[in-house]
């Protein structure tokens, strides 16, 4: 069992690293820069969580469980309560959990938000045999609701529809403004998670919403 002083050790590299994670990506980030950003050695990281990698493991752990469990929560009020929901109504449900997680700064607030859109849009090794485990269950439950909402689509159509309803929230989410590759001062502000997902759910809907695949 950790002591008080390295309880708060082991906290300030996962909070400093969390942060660069959000701002570098895991291969853009060094450990120097993690050492230098908490005020420890890399002698302290690696006693605490044996490498780089399993740093990122912890940084994301800490976060993914809340998530998962809010997520869960969001569409099992939604299909206990409603015997007929809209297929948009369970991207608000997941969009939701995104949104409340990020207002909270006891699970990391905003850095959440960007951590999650990270970890999807740059997957890492380490991640790939932990995300089907941690969002198994979350995913089954949200695909069988899409399912009901859409049961004009077969089920390859439905993965198909969560697979780009997920993509797209997480790239908007992760900051990054691709129209300034194409403008010097474009209007969109990639960086406002509020303002993302109140442009994004249009869009979300219209594709949810659209014809059977010919």
């Amino acid at each position: 069992m950790e002591t008080g002083k390295a309880l708060e050790t082991s906290q300030r590299i996962l909070d400093a690293a969390e942060l660069l994670f959000v701002e570098h990506g895991f291969a853009g980030t060094s450990m120097r820069q993690i050492t230098s950003a908490a005020g420890v050695n890399i002698a302290a990281v690696n006693y605490y969580f044996g490498s780089k990698d399993g740093l990122f493991q912890a940084v994301f752990e800490r976060r993914a469980e809340p998530f998962a469990q809010l997520s869960i929560r969001k569409i099992d009020e939604l299909t206990t309560n409603k015997n007929d929901y809209s297929a948009i109504e369970v991207a608000q449900a997941f969009m939701t959990a995104a949104m409340e997680m990020g207002s909270n700064p006891e699970y990391g607030g905003l850095v959440f938000v960007k951590l999650l859109a990270r970890s999807y849009v740059e997957p890492n090794p380490v991640l790939k045999e932990k995300l089907p485990q941690r969002y198994g269950e979350l995913t089954r439950k949200y695909l069988a609701a899409l399912s009901h909402a859409l049961p004009h689509l077969s089920n390859a159509e439905i993965n198909w529809r969560f697979h780009f309803m997920t993509s797209a929230m997480f790239n908007a989410f992760a900051g990054n403004n691709v129209m300034r590759l194409f403008m010097a001062q474009p209007l969109v502000n990639a960086r406002d998670p509020q303002l993302v997902a109140e442009m994004l759910m249009p869009f979300i809907a219209a594709g949810l919403n659209s014809p059977a695949a010919q």
